[in-house]
């Protein structure tokens, strides 16, 4: 029985590799040449401090923080798990204005814009709250903007919802195109 088994196992070895033909080889070689090279750097537990001029206008946390470096030497930041950003009153030191969560950010270095993904709020000084499922973060500009869809609950209960969304970084005034939404009217209109 032994014997025959390995009879059996010498037979079939050539015919598994005669099975092999050069076209399985050939394929798989566009394939591998395609390798896309990422440096990839995780830090957990990360508190970023936005300053200018020696000022903090912001402090982040974020659980994970990953450092990419792309093969063509572009970096960005991911933070997979989510972020919390404070934003300070560049008036008076270590009050905060406003905050920002959201479950997924990317910060591309070359382009200096951030993009919150995923379940984004956004509560001001005046205590209006602001969400969406994407906003961007233009630093040169120092703007928020968004395509997508956005809501505003208003401290004084009105609801406003729209797109092409822009804001100022302290959401001190907004401006979206394709609004809706209910109002609260402090005053009357005389008729």
């Amino acid at each position: 029985m032994h014997k025959a088994f390995l009879y059996g196992l010498i037979f079939l070895i050539p015919v598994i590799l005669v099975s092999c033909g050069d076209d399985d080889l050939k394929k798989a070689n566009p394939v591998t040449s395609q390798k896309i090279l990422l440096n990839r750097d995780r830090t957990i537990g990360v508190e970023i401090i936005y300053s200018d001029s020696a000022r903090v206008k912001a402090k982040g946390n974020a659980p994970i923080m990953d450092k990419v470096t792309t093969q063509t030497g572009s970096t960005y930041q991911e933070m997979i798990k989510g972020v919390k950003i404070d934003f300070f009153n560049v008036n008076e030191p270590g009050v905060i204005d406003g905050t920002l969560i959201c479950d997924y950010a990317i910060r591309k270095e070359q382009e200096q814009k951030t993009f919150f993904r995923k379940n984004v709020i956004v509560k001001n000084a005046k205590g209006d709250t602001f969400s969406s499922e994407e906003l961007i973060w233009d630093e040169a500009k120092k703007i928020f903007y968004s395509k997508q869809r956005v809501v505003v609950k208003g401290i004084d209960g009105s609801i406003l919802e729209g797109i092409d969304f822009e804001a100022p970084q302290d959401f001190s005034t907004y401006t979206f195109n394709q609004g809706t939404g209910q109002t609260i009217m402090k005053d009357a209109i005389a008729p």
